[in-house]
């Protein structure tokens, strides 16, 4: 089911948090974040030690993010971009083909390894398990000025991960906006128990594959080139090589004083 930008409404129109559900669920993922950082320590601990040789630079990143209510705190991520990247442009969103991120960076992007710090963030009640991603103040005032409702998403504490994460790709322009927020203020409609026990269970499954889909390119990587220009140029190069012993093993049966001239040739070329 694809929820539409009819979604987007007004404040009137949402349903009053049950607050039974609030207190358990932050309770819940509390217990959860302590569980889960205990787990995930040693893989954090190996990610930071990699980040930290990919490029210089500090291991880890923070940014000021809006949570619940609209007030400011501070996400913890490991870095994937280039120390200082954004001194220049400033806050900006990242694009599909963003030069700024490290080799190691698209990887934990793509895996979502990068995002596991944030479990601090929940342990200290700042962010939940569930819900929808924390947006900074800057970019968020802008999308709030073209895109109204945007706002609504600050009435549930931000999460990991949440109904529009797992639906839809990063943002990459304002135009992308309006369709996570419906995915969003769904959500803030309906949430529940069930709801978010498939989002975590879709978030497992959806992590899983995106750890295959790495492990699968970095076993190709040395065996084969990724790009398409590589790949041509690679079986260019090989079928002119094919060719040229072709044609040398052809003309040394035939005339083998034309032997030396191919090698001559070749030599010169």
């Amino acid at each position: 089911m694809f929820v539409e930008t009819s979604e987007i409404c007004d404040r009137q129109t949402l349903p009053s948090q049950n607050k039974s559900y609030s207190g358990f669920k932050t309770v819940a993922d509390i217990l959860a974040a302590c569980v889960l950082m205990l787990l995930a320590a040693p893989i954090v601990a190996v990610l930071a030690v990699l980040v930290k040789l990919a490029s210089p630079g500090p291991a880890f990143y923070s940014q000021t993010r809006l949570g619940l209510g609209g007030r400011p705190f501070q996400i913890w991520k490991l870095r994937t971009m280039f120390h200082n990247c954004e001194a220049i442009t400033g806050p900006v969103w990242s694009g599909k083909n963003d030069q700024r991120i490290t080799p190691i960076g698209r990887i934990l992007r793509d895996t979502h390894l990068d995002e596991l710090p944030q479990l601090w963030n929940v342990l200290r009640g700042e962010m939940s398990l569930v819900g929808p991603r924390p947006e900074r103040p800057g970019i968020a005032q802008r999308i709030e000025a073209e895109v109204p409702g945007f706002g609504l998403r600050l009435l549930v504490k931000p999460g990991l991960t949440g109904l529009a994460q797992l639906r839809l790709p990063p943002d990459e322009d304002i135009a992308d906006v309006p369709h996570k927020l419906a995915q969003d203020l769904y959500y803030l409609r309906h949430q529940s128990p069930l709801l978010d026990l498939l989002i975590l269970i879709s978030t497992a499954f959806h992590f899983i594959g995106a750890g295959c889909v790495c492990l699968s390119r970095m076993l190709l990587a040395g065996a084969a080139p990724s790009a398409r220009q590589e790949i041509a140029q690679a079986e260019m190069a090989n079928s002119a090589s094919l060719h040229t012993n072709s044609l040398s093993l052809s003309i040394s049966i035939a005339e083998p004083e034309f032997s030396g001239m191919l090698s001559e040739l070749s030599v010169a070329a």
